[in-house]
Order: structure tokens, then C-alpha cells, then sequence
């Protein structure tokens, strides 16, 4: 029998396939598994760098899961490769050989997260609109590889002061991941060098530079994180 995790239940197997799903799209680097206590994390990265003197920005896109409370795991696959079980819905087949990309090397903090002002969702939509049309009308014809990624590293790796200082990678990895949805307010939040934007479907985190645009909002009681 292949490798496979169980979730909690068929929505949270079918949520982990489409999160996979979307990643596929946009990166071969695969999809980080990590699981303990009944939750399921599953990060890409829609954006990272590949070699020294890549500029593009290293832009993780987070959703967590409900799983079995035994399921214990941490490792990278081919997202393209995880796929449903077809003898159990509440379960997802996984492919027979791990990855080793380097941005699966890094984990951004579990604590120390300070609440920043919060971003409008149709702001990040309208960003990301706006850094795809200008990625596709800056790509010459029969473009190699390496122009297309020096391409796409200046328009995502470029600060957006409407967006706190954030790169606008972070934008596209919330609209490309299907983060955004309805006119709520994401929740941004930094610790050390590490930026996070909470929506209700799923994070972004950026790790670079605090985004000095961003003013911490004043609360009383516990930090939210």
C-alpha cells in the first residue's frame, strides 16, 4: 500500500488535495507536511530564491488542517502527486520519495508574533491583479527561464508602501493560493524577520525585512498570533 495520511475527516483530505493542488501550479519545489497533536500543516512557497543572486523573495503560503490525533509527520512531496485515497475519503495518498528544497530549511517562529494594522483583502487582490498583468507584459516572446525568473523577481521582490512595505509577492501568493475570499481584513502580524498576513482561509509569510510601514496596534490582554 502507498505512503498516506490520515485527516480528521473527507472536507480536510478534499482541502488538502486542492491546497496541493494549487501549489503545483506555481512551484516543483512540493508541499511541506507537518503534522502533531491533530493538525496538519501545509506550506509551499509559491515564490522562493534558487541560487545566489536570485532576488526573488522567499513568500510562504500556510493552511492547517484538522488530522488524525495520531498522525505524526514532517516532510516535503511533490504536490502534484498527492492525491485522495480512493479506498478511504478521509485519507490522501502520498507519493514514494520526499524532497529536500532549501526554503523547507527554514521555519518561521511559533511565538513573539506583534499585530500589525490590518490589510483590506481587496487591496491584496487588486496588487496581485496588478503584478501579473505587469509580469506578463514584461516577459519578451520565447523568453528563457532565467529572464522570466529575473522578471518575476523584480515585480514580486518590489516593497508596496499600500501594502505596509510588504512585498508584492505576498499578494500573489494570497490570490494565487485562494486565500482571498469576500471583503474581510487580514490580519498582519511580524516577529523578527519574519511577516505574517492572516486570512481566514490561510497565512502568507514573508521572511525579510520588518515592514517599517506597519504600526503595531495597541491591545490589551494576550498578543494575537
Amino acid at each position: 500500500m502507498s505512503p498516506r495520511l490520515l485527516l480528521a475527516d473527507p472536507a480536510s483530505a478534499a482541502d488538502a488535495v486542492t491546497f496541493a493542488g494549487r501549489a503545483a501550479r506555481f512551484t516543483d519545489e512540493g508541499v511541506r507536511l507537518q503534522a502533531t497533536g491533530g493538525v496538519l500543516a501545509m506550506t509551499a512557497a509559491p515564490l522562493a530564491p534558487r541560487g545566489i543572486g536570485d532576488a526573488t523573495p522567499t513568500v510562504l503560503a500556510l493552511r492547517t488542517l484538522a488530522a488524525d490525533p495520531e498522525l505524526v509527520c514532517d516532510l516535503v512531496v511533490e504536490a502534484s502527486a498527492l492525491a485522495a485515497a480512493a479506498d478511504d475519503p478521509a485519507a490522501v495518498v502520498l507519493p514514494e520519495t520526499a524532497l529536500s528544497p532549501p526554503w523547507a530549511g527554514i521555519s518561521p517562529p511559533r511565538s513573539g508574533w506583534v499585530q500589525r494594522d490590518d490589510l483590506e483583502a481587496s487591496a491584496l487582490a487588486a496588487k496581485a491583479q496588478g503584478g501579473i498583468a505587469r509580469v506578463a507584459d514584461s516577459v519578451p516572446t520565447d523568453a528563457g527561464e532565467d529572464v522570466v525568473r529575473a522578471v518575476r523577481a523584480a515585480v514580486w521582490g518590489a516593497p508596496d508602501d499600500e501594502l505596509g512595505g510588504l512585498p508584492l509577492g505576498a499578494a500573489f501568493a494570497a490570490l494565487s493560493m485562494g486565500f482571498i475570499s469576500g471583503g474581510e481584513a487580514a490580519r498582519v502580524f511580524v516577529s523578527g524577520p519574519w511577516t505574517r498576513v492572516s486570512l481566514q482561509r490561510g497565512h502568507v509569510l514573508v521572511r525579510g525585512p520588518v515592514a517599517v510601514g506597519l504600526t503595531p496596534v495597541r491591545r490589551t490582554g494576550s498578543t494575537g498570533r
